[in-house]
C-alpha cells in the first residue's frame, strides 16, 4: 500500500483485503456439511467486528466482542457474504494514543491495548505490499482449514470423553477464544493431571495434546 496514499484509499484497501479473506473462507467451507459448517467461528458468531489496528504495524483482529458504536474520528464499514456479516473498526494513534507508544507489537499487547479478550483470528500484515489479494486468499484458505480442524478435534474430545462434557465446552471456548494460559489449564484438568502445559502454549498445542492424551489412554 502506498505510504502517500489518502487515509481513505487506505482503509478501502484494508477493506478490500479483509472481504477477500472473509468470501475466501466462507466459499473454501461451502463442501462442509451444514452441522460442521455451521460451528466454525466465523460462521457461528452473531456479530463480527474486524478491528484494524494500526500500532507499529498493521493488525487485523476478527472478534464477537460487542464493542461500542463509533464516536468521534472513528470509522466503521460494514460488508456481508453468504449470509454472515461483519462490520470493520478502524483505530489508530488518533484515536486510542496507546496504540503508538507501546514498544510491544506483539498480538497479545495490542489485544489488551484494545480491550479485546478473545480472537476469532488475528492478522498480522507487512507494511508494503502485504495488502494483496493473492496473500489475504491465501490467509482465508488458511484460516478456513485451522478452523474446521479445530472444530473436527473438539467434536473427537466431545466423543472420548462424554462424561465431561460441561468442561470440554469450557475448555473449545478457550481454544475458540484463543485463551492460550487458560485452555492449559482446563487441558491439565481434563487429563487427570497427566498434561501439563509448559507456559507460552498455544490454545491449539494444547487441544492437540490432550486429544492425543485421551486417545493413547
Amino acid at each position: 500500500m502506498d505510504s502517500k496514499a489518502t487515509p481513505e484509499a487506505k482503509r478501502e484497501a484494508v477493506r478490500d483485503y479483509v472481504w477477500a479473506v472473509h468470501t475466501t473462507y466462507l466459499d473454501h467451507v461451502q463442501h462442509l456439511p451444514p452441522g460442521e459448517r455451521a460451528r466454525l467461528p466465523l460462521v457461528a458468531a452473531d456479530n463480527v467486528t474486524v478491528i484494524a489496528a494500526a500500532a507499529r504495524g498493521l493488525h487485523l483482529i476478527a472478534t464477537s466482542d460487542a464493542l461500542p458504536a463509533p464516536i468521534g474520528q472513528e470509522v466503521e464499514i460494514v460488508d456481508e457474504h453468504l449470509g454472515t456479516r461483519w462490520s470493520l473498526r478502524f483505530f489508530d494513534p488518533s484515536v486510542i494514543p496507546a496504540l503508538g507508544v507501546s514498544p510491544d507489537d506483539s498480538p497479545e499487547s495490542v489485544r489488551a491495548t484494545l480491550g479485546v479478550s478473545g480472537a476469532i483470528y488475528h492478522l498480522t500484515v507487512a507494511d508494503g505490499g502485504g495488502l494483496t489479494p493473492h496473500h489475504a486468499q491465501h490467509s482465508g484458505v488458511a484460516l478456513a482449514n485451522l478452523h474446521a480442524k479445530t472444530s473436527r478435534d473438539l467434536e473427537g474430545l466431545r466423543r472420548e470423553l462424554p462424561r465431561q462434557a460441561a468442561l470440554v465446552d469450557e475448555f473449545a471456548a478457550c481454544v475458540r477464544l484463543g485463551l492460550d494460559r487458560a485452555a492449559a489449564l482446563v487441558a491439565a484438568e481434563l487429563s487427570g493431571g497427566r498434561l501439563v502445559p509448559a507456559p507460552g502454549t498455544t490454545a491449539a498445542s494444547s487441544l492437540a495434546a490432550l486429544l492425543e492424551d485421551v486417545r493413547s489412554r
